[in-house]
């Protein structure tokens, strides 16, 4: 069989457009939200366990880890926000077209950065 198509394929030489990167991201902050969760609601239950948990947790926070593990929840939450956002409107039928959808997702990724700076002088 005298087949062109290509056996293995390069994921490195595909390019996706940005409507499509920013959708991708959406569903990965999902999952870093969902993981981030579970490990602040056990920081939650620790320092509601009484005042030697809530020292604990207090001291925990205060190391540049947990801040910079805060932030990262932070900014997948506030992305999330923002592109969750952009598809509800989408699904109104706000911005379907092609030329309103590359527009949507340029401004996603702006008003996303400013929030995550924002959020990151916030933190620290």
């Amino acid at each position: 069989m005298n087949s062109k198509r290509p056996v293995n394929l390069d994921l490195g030489k595909f390019h996706f457009p940005l409507p499509a990167i920013t959708s991708i991201l959406h569903r990965i902050s999902g999952i870093i939200i969902f993981i981030g969760v579970a490990f602040m609601l056990y920081g939650l239950d620790v320092s509601l366990s009484g005042e030697e948990g809530f020292a604990r947790v207090s001291e925990l926070l205060d190391s540049f880890l947990a801040k910079l593990i805060a932030w990262g929840i932070l900014s997948a939450l506030l992305y999330h926000l923002v592109a969750g956002i952009k598809h509800l409107l989408m699904d109104m039928g706000i911005g379907e077209e092609l030329e309103s959808g590359r527009l949507a997702a340029k401004a996603t990724v702006v008003i996303s950065v400013i929030l995550i700076v924002l959020a990151g002088v916030w933190v620290w």
